[in-house]
């Protein structure tokens, strides 16, 4: 887990928080959730911060490699503390999954913006 506690929404709500107060603009436009399957099996929101917006291919493959950088050093740095292989048959299956349901929510995130966009001009 990445915020070291049980609460992720928690740590999501402080951090908007001190980013308004430190002058942040469109924050909760910048930060939407995506169904993840969580580890029983059900679809839970998870919030994801997008911070970059690329201009083209090349900018966005600059920063696909920056993310699989950090990812790679993240999974190195979880199978050192714990002995166990991140990446295993049956997870590799479940990644395809999850890849499934990434793009399926990345398609629906216009929608929800625009939704977002009409309740706030009511």
């Amino acid at each position: 887990m990445l915020t070291g506690t049980e609460n992720p929404r928690r740590y999501w709500s402080d951090l908007k928080r001190k980013m308004k107060t430190e002058g942040a603009v469109e924050v909760y436009e910048k930060m939407v959730q995506l169904k993840m399957t969580a580890p029983d099996g059900k679809k839970r929101l998870t919030d994801v911060a997008d911070t970059e917006q690329p201009q083209g291919f090349a900018a966005s493959q600059q920063i696909a490699r920056r993310g699989g950088r950090v990812a790679g050093i993240a999974r190195q740095t979880l199978e050192a503390e714990t002995g166990k292989p991140v990446i295993t048959s049956q997870n590799a299956a479940d990644f395809r999954q999850l890849v499934t349901n990434i793009v399926e929510d990345a398609a629906a995130l216009p929608e929800q913006r625009k939704r977002a966009a009409d309740k706030k001009d009511k």
